[in-house]
This record gives C-alpha cells, sequence and structure tokens, in this order.
C-alpha cells in the first residue's frame, strides 16, 4: 500500500468536482472517477449522463462501480500523519477512537460500540500496544517499581521486585504528572525570568545609547568649540603680529622716504657748493656764499632708529586665553557632569550598630558628630571602637549611587567602604583596605586616600561635598557641589562585595571641629 502511495500524488486523488480527496470513489464507464455524491448531484441538476471530464454522452444512466483501488489511497491520503487505524475494520481502516489494554487492538467509533468493551482498560489511540506488555510475564504493565524506577506486571511483583516499593501505575502517573506540573511551572517561571531580564538587557542598551549619543553631542559640542577658540585665537596671533609688522614697515617707509628726500637736497646743495668752489669769480662767490649758509639744517638722524616690535609673550597670552576657555568648558562639562550623576541619588541614612561609642546620631539618621563621653554600647562585630567612624545602614552591590553631606566648619573623612572591613582598633584608610575615601585635615589639607595618598590642591574650600560610585566602573568620585568640581576620583576599582557609605567627623579639637556631618537632600534645581 505505502509503494502504491508513493506512485500516487495528493493531485491525482482530487474529484475533479468538489476539488477535494476523493469520499466513495466510483468509475463511469469511460474510466473517469468521481465522488459517488458528486457525480449523482451532477447528474440530477445537470446535463444528464455526461461525462464531466471528456463530455461522453450516454444514452442511459450508467451503472457506477465502485473504485477500490482510488477508495484506499484516497483514505490514506485522509489520514493525519501518526493516526492510528482500526484494528476491526475490513477494507478502508478508519481512524482509531480508542485502543484498549485487554484486547491489545484499536477501535474505530464504529466497531467500540459494537464490541462491548465497557469493562475494559481503554485508553487514547496508540499504536505498538505490545509494548505495554511485560516482555518476561506477557502480562500487562500496570504496577511502578519506585526502587529501581521501572513499570512491571504483577508477576515481577513475586520475583525481580519482590522486596521493592511497588504502588499501581496510576499513582506514580499521577505522582509523575504532578512533579511535570511543578517543573513546568517552574520553567514557566524561569522563561518569563529570562524575559523580564532580556528586556532588562535590552533597556539597558538603549539607556547605554542614549547615554553614547549624548556623549558623542556633548563632545563633539565642546571640541567643535574649542577648535573654533583655537582657530580664532590662532587668526587674532597672526592678525597681531602682521599687524605690528605692517606698523614697523609703515614706521620705517616714512622715514626712509624723509632720509631719501633729504638725501636729494643734500645732493642739490653739495652740486651748488661744488660748482660755487670752482668759480674764479671773487663777487660772485661772496655773494653766493651767503645764500647757501640760508640753507635749512639736516635732521639729526643719530637716535633715529627703526626697533623691530617684541613678539615675546604673544603666543603664551594667546595660549593662557585658550586655557581660559578650556577652563570654562570644563566648569561647563562638570556642572552637567554634576547634574547627571545626581540623577543616581540614594537614600542614606546612619546605622547606630555600626557607629563608634564616641559619636552621637540623630533621631533621623542624617546627622553625627563627636560626643563628650564614650557610651556604654555593645561590641557587636560591626561596630567601631576606637575610630569615631560610621557606616550607613544602606549596602550596595551593583549600580550607581550618590549622596551628599555637609561638611562646613570641620574636619572630615568621606568616602565608602567594603562589607568586610576591619572596624577594631586602628584603621588606615586605603583601597587595599577596603576604604575609598578623601579626607580633611589641619583645615586645609585635602587627601585622596590612595596608596599612595594624594594631596590634592583645590581652589575653594567644599561646604558640600557629593559622593558618587559607578560600581561595575569601578568608579568612586567626589564632588565639590557649590563649585560643581571635581575634587577627586578613584578609577579602575574593583569592587566584589557590598559597599557602605563611610563617615568620620574626625575629633572634637577642643571645640573647634564640633559641627556635624549632614547627609543633605539633593537640589536637583541648580
Amino acid at each position: 500500500m505505502s509503494a502504491a502511495r508513493c506512485l500516487l500524488t495528493e493531485d491525482q486523488l482530487l474529484c475533479s468536482i468538489c476539488l477535494d480527496v476523493f469520499t466513495d470513489p466510483v468509475s463511469t464507464p469511460c474510466g473517469h472517477n468521481f465522488c459517488k455524491a458528486c457525480i449523482s448531484e451532477h447528474w440530477d441538476t445537470k446535463v444528464p449522463f455526461k461525462c464531466p471530464n471528456c463530455n461522453k454522452l450516454f444514452n442511459t444512466r450508467p451503472e457506477l462501480l465502485v473504485n477500490t483501488f482510488i477508495s484506499e489511497m484516497a483514505a490514506q491520503f485522509r489520514q493525519s500523519p501518526g493516526d492510528v487505524l482500526c484494528d476491526v475494520c475490513t477494507g478502508t481502516r478508519l481512524k482509531a477512537l480508542k485502543s484498549c489494554l485487554v484486547c491489545l487492538a484499536s477501535y474505530c467509533e464504529t466497531h467500540l460500540t459494537m464490541s462491548g468493551l465497557k469493562k475494559h482498560q481503554l485508553i487514547d489511540p496508540e499504536e505498538n500496544l505490545e509494548g505495554r506488555m511485560c516482555v518476561k510475564h506477557d502480562k500487562l504493565l500496570e504496577l511502578f517499581c519506585q526502587t529501581d524506577q521501572v513499570c512491571v506486571c504483577i508477576h515481577c511483583t513475586y520475583s525481580d521486585h519482590k522486596t521493592h516499593d511497588v504502588v499501581p501505575l496510576k499513582e506514580e502517573y499521577e505522582g509523575k504528572k504532578a512533579e511535570l506540573g511543578k517543573t513546568e511551572a517552574e520553567i514557566q517561571q524561569m522563561i518569563q525570568k529570562r524575559r523580564l531580564k532580556i528586556q532588562e538587557m535590552n533597556r539597558s542598551v538603549e539607556l547605554s545609547k542614549e547615554g553614547a549619543d549624548r556623549e558623542i553631542a556633548d563632545g563633539v559640542q565642546v571640541f567643535t568649540a574649542l577648535k573654533e577658540s583655537v582657530e580664532r585665537s590662532q587668526a587674532e596671533l597672526m592678525d597681531t603680529i602682521k599687524e605690528k609688522q605692517r606698523e614697523t614697515e609703515e614706521q620705517a617707509e616714512g622715514f626712509i622716504k624723509e632720509l631719501e628726500q633729504e638725501v636729494s637736497e643734500l645732493k642739490k646743495r653739495s652740486s651748488e657748493v661744488e660748482q660755487l668752489s670752482r668759480s674764479e669769480d671773487q663777487l660772485h662767490l661772496l655773494q653766493s656764499f651767503t645764500s647757501l649758509n640760508a640753507a635749512p639744517p639736516t635732521k639729526n638722524w643719530t637716535k633715529v632708529r627703526v626697533r623691530p616690535p617684541s613678539y615675546e609673550g604673544s603666543v603664551r597670552r594667546a595660549v593662557t586665553q585658550l586655557e581660559e576657555t578650556l577652563r570654562k568648558q570644563m566648569k561647563k562639562l562638570l556642572e552637567v557632569e554634576l547634574k547627571r550623576v545626581q540623577q543616581s541619588e540614594v537614600e542614606v541614612t546612619l546605622d547606630p550598630d555600626t557607629a563608634s561609642p564616641y559619636l552621637i546620631l540623630s533621631d533621623d539618621g542624617k546627622q553625627v558628630k563627636l560626643g563628650d563621653l564614650e557610651k556604654n554600647l555593645p561590641d557587636n562585630p560591626e561596630r567601631f571602637d576606637q575610630c569615631a567612624c560610621v557606616l550607613a545602614k544602606q549596602s550596595f552591590f551593583s549600580g550607581r549611587l550618590y549622596y551628599e553631606v555637609r561638611v562646613k566648619g570641620k574636619t572630615w573623612d568621606l568616602g565608602v567602604a567594603r562589607e568586610w572591613i576591619n572596624r577594631k582598633g586602628k584603621i588606615t584608610l586605603s583601597p587595599q583596605n577596603g576604604y575609598w575615601a578623601i579626607v580633611l585635615r589641619n583645615g586645609n589639607e585635602y587627601i585622596a586616600c590612595a596608596a599612595p595618598p594624594v594631596c590634592l590642591s583645590l581652589k575653594s574650600q567644599p561646604e558640600k561635598v557629593g559622593v558618587f560610585v559607578d560600581y561595575e566602573e569601578g568608579l568612586v568620585s567626589f564632588y565639590d557641589v557649590d563649585a560643581a568640581a571635581l575634587i577627586y576620583s578613584f578609577t579602575g576599582c574593583c569592587f566584589k562585595e557590598k559597599l557602605y557609605p563611610y563617615f568620620c567627623p574626625c575629633n572634637d579639637n577642643g571645640g573647634k571641629n564640633s559641627a556635624a556631618l549632614i547627609i543633605s537632600p539633593v537640589n536637583h534645581t541648580e
């Protein structure tokens, strides 16, 4: 049958009237095939007894013959791949509705009704019912051995699986189905989480692109302005030098013209003197000599100089102007940068469980200062015992964070610290010890606690310090908020654990350092 099916295509099994695969195919005397219902209706309503294909006309209504071969071929094409066929049907086998585990046979709807199988175990149609039989005992596999995790028959429980944990197949089925349901739910949850992660990553890429486009636009704007400023300064420098050179040339030309005029007059006088000196007429010489003495005296050119202009400092002054332009551009960039990092503002409150016994914290956890006496507090592992330090309650393991601290009138330490820093005894601030901090000492000594420490030169004393951390970028930056100036940045940091904001109001210094460090809200309208 399958070989015959390979010889035919579905197009060859289509009725030319309904254009569908044959149903109850019959043949006319002229040899053409049609669905029985199609050709009967055609002859009832159209030209009687005429073949729709070859137009052969029959005198009487011809006898239609059942085409068994075409019928079987059509039935094969009508079946869906994987359909189970009825084992009882003869001729064209219909699609099975149920399979019986007792009879090990499959039945179509008609034969299922006729076979009286109500008390038999019926399942959805399935081929290879023999595979449900125990190969050793030829009995139905209706039990499950939980010890060996295999399906067994009733006889297996008396032999190979005698001492094993055996349950009905249905019980194990329901248990496994429940597990599958749970697994499916977990898988769906995992799928949902990953879809959300994909959305998050796509959004991150979008934000990154927006940030990149913004940075490119800002960079193009700044460097275009700098380029124009350089070109303008260069042009101004060239014009200044050329103007000085032109003035020098004009002065020299004026002097030369005047000198040439005097030379011309002197030559004329020289000629007159020479001519008079050759005269032998005594009276004429004496009379003419008087007129020669009346000639205008020549200008004294001894001290007259054409001095080349001084160009010393011209380029330096032009570069100084460029530096001033660059400084203004840097200030604008820092103002924009500060506003951007301020968008990463986070809530920060002080953690009393980490505070040194010498510190006084405000009730809202926003202020800290040094007290007069040491308080009697539990010496828990999180608490600083000797150094007057305190950490924030909030920790950060990813992303960006920004907060501002008012430091006016104080000596102070500010920064971030990793979770497992040493909090007992003397503390040395450095990245190697888990601290990224800057400090103020002796009123005007600003130090970045790097390795080695870096002395900072600031144009003004910050009254409010902004602290910014980009965890993934490995960046910790400190800003003078009021001046919109960058104080210092730790770059290339490698963070592998939680970070906590770190504060130290330092020693009281005889009351001169009694003010509190104050965690301040960010003013986004500035």
